[in-house]
């Protein structure tokens, strides 16, 4: 079964062709990056026009690179949220046109959970029950899977996702954007434990809520106390002091689902989990536990994972209406 994925919740557009859910024959993305550079940050409208202008020129280079054309095609999955709502209108309404033409299914897909199963694609044995975590610029979400592949929200953050405080420290230290990738460059020549910064607390016990907002704010406080001083800013050793933490943040919540969950298989997914310090500190730290964590190409947004999901969702019979929108708050899970 061919099927056609396409992701354009945010400032990414990406078009994937996806056989049986686990081969992939194109997963292209066409990136915003230099485009929003200049705001420090994504701008919606900017996003959503350039989503128009590039979407039909990258399916048409993706059907190629697949070695197919149109009418092979089985079905069609496509982001309906969560994200920006305009960008998420562009992806649904291109493929809501494919499916229309050529009288094949539409599957309509949430971004967070196509996340989880990005590690699925080439991995298909990591088979539920496991423990999930969605990290990410805009998302810091932590689920569990059962093996009905029923999905459980665990935690989420209460302000600001991990992404998110990558890019607001890379501003503070004139870094530029995105702030992830420059980050964990500069960490790598600094010491992580020079300057230490504090871990959130909660006044519930055994939260397994996620805070970056604490930590953010003091790095910000540290770096503008050394201005006022005119110290040098030890920039190498704030970014990697800061990034441990958030490793740190990361390896807590991770430990607490999986002993809630007495499961033994953990899943990450999303832009941050590509960093390669948070990778390795994770493989080094989370003992008796089968980790599984795609490559940097399936962790940030793309459309292989769009239709990886949607192949699952399409041999379960979970065939989505023509009349389905877009949800620009979309949720995962369920709270129990």
């Amino acid at each position: 079964m061919l099927i056609l994925g396409i992701e354009t919740s945010c400032d990414e557009t990406a078009v994937a062709v996806v056989e049986n859910g686990g081969k992939i024959r194109s997963n292209l993305v066409a990136s915003q990056v230099e485009l929003h550079k200049q705001f420090y940050g994504v701008v919606p409208e900017v996003a959503s026009r350039k989503h128009l202008e590039v979407i039909l020129l990258l399916l048409d280079k993706a059907l190629k690179k697949a070695g197919i054309c149109f009418k092979d095609l089985n079905a069609v999955g496509a982001t309906i949220g969560p994200g920006l709502l305009g960008s998420l209108l562009v992806g649904v309404t291109v493929a809501k046109g494919i499916a229309l033409s050529l009288n094949i299914p539409f599957v309509g897909i949430n971004h967070l959970e196509a996340h989880l199963y990005a590690g699925l694609i080439q991995n298909p044995s990591f088979y539920p029950p496991f423990v999930g975590l969605i990290i990410s610029g805009g998302h810091t979400e932590l689920v569990y899977l059962s093996e009905k592949r029923e999905c459980e929200l665990l935690g989420s953050t209460r302000d600001d996702a991990a992404g998110e405080a990558f890019d607001k420290i890379a501003r503070a230290l004139d870094l530029g954007y995105p702030g992830g990738p420059i980050i964990e460059k500069i960490a790598k020549k600094g010491d992580p434990y020079k300057i230490k910064f504090p871990l959130p607390h909660f006044k519930e016990e055994g939260t397994l809520d996620f805070s970056f907002s604490g930590l953010k704010t003091a790095v910000i406080y540290k770096i503008k106390e050394m201005r006022d001083k005119k110290l040098r800013i030890p920039v190498e050793d704030i970014a990697a002091g800061f990034q441990l933490q958030v490793a740190n943040i990361i390896l807590d919540r991770i430990k607490k689902a999986v002993s809630l969950r007495k499961v033994k298989r953990v899943i990450i997914g999303g832009g941050v989990a590509s960093n390669k310090f948070i990778k390795d500190f994770l493989f080094r730290n989370l003992e008796d536990v089968d980790l599984l964590i795609p490559p940097p190409e399936l962790c940030t947004d793309n459309a292989a994972m769009v239709a990886a999901l949607a192949y699952e969702k399409i041999k379960r019979g979970e065939i989505s209406s023509l009349s389905v929108e877009a949800q620009a708050n979309l949720g995962i899970g369920i709270n129990k």
